[in-house]
């Protein structure tokens, strides 16, 4: 019986999702073509492009919304039970998909990736209070520590090579008949990806500085790649709120290290960046962790690329 009425419930649902399905939303499903359902925006840009003509790729992160906290609604997981594949980051990104993995359709069959595999993962030092203390971390604090996985994996070049070849090989399996296309347009985005690791590699290592003061610790993968240290405001998520000493700290940092510029990110309050930035009498910048677009930046059909280039040159600047 309580099986019967979970169907019967999961019918309804579906129902009234169709229902308010026709005001022109994108998130339809293609007929002839794999359907791919992506968690958030770097993931969705790289599928696209890999995917190309052969491919109809559904984001579920709306423009302008922080990834952190974003949960799906019923609608998105009606979708992907219809999808032949879900892309989501994984390594602790999105704690919604163990739910939403399990309120798919009993007879849906597509494919779930975790598309950071393969990727050396850093695992972050963390107080007790949840601020990161990252490679600066005291070792003569009595303060217990915790370990928890850095996320943000696509921030480096390097490591998003590797979520294209995940998502390259999830095309070739699911759909073996356009291989030759899926690998092509590969080739062209790891190309891309290849002169942007070389640019950053390059550019960075001309740098006198290599300490940046950042306001969410989303930069590991960049700074571990490319030779920076980040000191962070907050933590491995946006919200976590700092305590009064690491304000002081990084008002030391930012004064021993003679650091000019504090970076904020444009989807997450710029509130404390600018405290901070106040306080020392220093400048701020952007430094975007490429969690998604803006309405702008979508406007001005920003992509990985652009926002990249974009951090490299501000970064180039606070380096000097």
């Amino acid at each position: 019986m309580k099986l019967n009425a979970g169907r019967t419930l999961m019918g309804l649902l579906f129902i009234i999702v169709l229902a308010g399905c026709g005001r022109g939303e994108t998130n339809q499903l293609v007929e002839g073509k794999v359907n791919v359902v992506t968690s958030f925006y770097p993931i969705y840009e790289f599928a696209s492009a890999i995917g190309g003509e052969n491919a109809n790729v559904i984001n579920l992160l709306p423009t302008g919304v922080e990834p952190h906290e974003w949960t799906p609604r019923s609608n998105d997981i009606i979708t992907a039970s219809k999808a032949q594949l879900f892309f989501y980051n994984g390594a602790g990104l999105e704690g919604w998909v163990p739910n939403f993995l399990k309120g798919l359709s009993q007879d849906s069959k597509v494919k779930t990736v975790e598309v950071s595999k393969g990727i050396a993962l850093i695992e972050a030092e963390e107080g007790a209070d949840g601020h990161d203390h990252g490679a600066e971390a005291d070792s003569n604090s009595n303060e217990p520590e915790a370990h928890e996985t850095d996320p943000h994996t696509w921030i480096s070049p390097k490591s998003a090579m590797q979520i294209a070849k995940n998502i390259k090989d999830s095309y070739v399996q699911a759909d073996p008949a356009h291989t030759a296309d899926y690998e092509s347009r590969y080739e062209k985005l790891a190309d891309q990806l290849k002169q942007l690791d070389a640019k950053f590699t390059s550019e960075l290592s001309k740098t006198n500085k290599k300490e940046i003061v950042v306001s969410h610790q989303a930069f590991g993968y960049l700074c571990r790649d490319y030779g920076l240290t980040q000191h962070a405001i907050m933590g491995l998520s946006p919200d976590a709120e700092p305590r009064a000493q690491d304000i002081i700290e990084l008002t030391k940092v930012v004064k021993q290290e003679n650091i000019k510029y504090i970076f904020f990110e444009e989807l997450v309050s710029d509130k404390l960046a600018r405290t901070l930035a106040g306080e020392t009498g220093v400048q701020t910048l952007v430094l975007n962790p490429v969690e998604g677009l803006t309405k702008q930046e979508e406007q001005n059909k920003d992509n990985y690329f652009t926002l990249m280039e974009k951090n490299l040159q501000n970064l180039i600047l606070a380096l000097q």
